[in-house]
């Protein structure tokens, strides 16, 4: 495994080189991954980086920073915007590394994220949220990923065989208040739901629903982004969302969510994603376009 250290767009990333992934993690904050890319293409970082982004909390000014981040579910203030401020460790052995994010005492957590090898262009990416606390918390791991700009998100949005006639409704969708469903980035296609990023449209918009199944990709200028997770028949935050969407003019984070759960003290919630990044060629949202990825997908 080749490592070495970078400081790009302000941030100080340990950089390492997993087959043909190339992830950075950040060494200052987080725990954070801040860079994603194929090797064929090493300086496409299909993360934002946002180094001046963030908004004042009651603990002091939060800082967005972009990348993939941990949180906790379902989203408050101030307990999901604690500070991750302050320099994390991390642990590299033969198989695996683990980013320690630091004890969050007034919200009885701590995080981590693990990274594992998985074929040429996969990664397993286990996400753990611990209870440090005295007291059982119900929460569920959180994975957030933001984007770079001018790509679109796909959810698959299958129907079930939930009754023989088809009586009972089997999808949903949650919106948030801001959210306007007349919104041009959003697109329904088949059985495909598509939100595109776009510099040029100012209004925040946000989607979260059950994906089906368990996947959510960002395509931008010939790259794919592929989240892989298991869709469980359980309690998920945000009206049962296990994938979420939300873009403004900077970003677009493709969100998942393990399932919401009573943790007790010293013990986990977590929750995996299965990362591929791969180079398919530029794509259109639209599902005749996508239906092919689909089924890669779900081989």
């Amino acid at each position: 495994m080749k490592i070495e250290d970078k400081n790009i767009d302000g941030l100080n990333l340990r950089i390492f080189y997993l087959k043909n992934i190339i992830i950075g993690i950040t060494t200052e904050v987080g725990p954070r991954i801040s860079y994603l890319a194929n090797t064929k293409r090493p300086g496409f970082n299909l993360f934002r980086i946002l180094p001046e982004g963030g908004f004042e909390t009651p603990e002091g000014f939060w800082k967005h920073l972009g990348g993939h981040r941990l949180w906790s579910a379902p989203e408050s203030l101030p307990r999901t915007y604690s500070l991750d401020d302050k320099p994390i460790r991390i642990e590299v052995n033969s198989d695996a590394i683990t980013v320690y994010g630091n004890p969050e005492y007034d919200n009885s957590i701590q995080k981590e994220i693990i990274i594992k090898s998985l074929g040429k262009e996969s990664l397993q990416v286990t996400h753990k949220i611990k209870n440090i606390g005295r007291w059982p918390i119900k929460l569920s791991c959180w994975a957030i990923s933001a984007m770079r700009q001018n790509g679109f998100a796909v959810i698959p949005f299958k129907p079930s065989n939930i009754s023989q006639h088809g009586l009972p409704p089997d999808r949903h969708i949650s919106l948030w208040p801001y959210t306007d469903i007349s919104d041009k980035r959003l697109v329904f296609d088949g059985e495909y739901i598509f939100i595109k990023q776009n510099p040029k449209i100012k209004k925040a918009f946000k989607l979260g629903t059950e994906a089906n199944p368990g996947w959510v990709a960002y395509l931008v200028d010939g790259m794919m982004f592929l989240k892989k997770f298991k869709a469980e028949k359980l309690e998920y935050p945000d009206f049962n969302c296990n994938v979420e969407v939300y873009t403004n003019p900077d970003i677009l984070e493709i969100e998942t969510s393990g399932h919401l759960k009573v943790i007790e003290p010293s013990t986990y919630a977590i929750h995996t994603e299965i990362w591929s990044v791969l180079n398919i060629g530029k794509l259109k949202p639209a599902a005749k376009e996508v239906t092919r990825i689909g089924r890669m997908v779900e081989r």
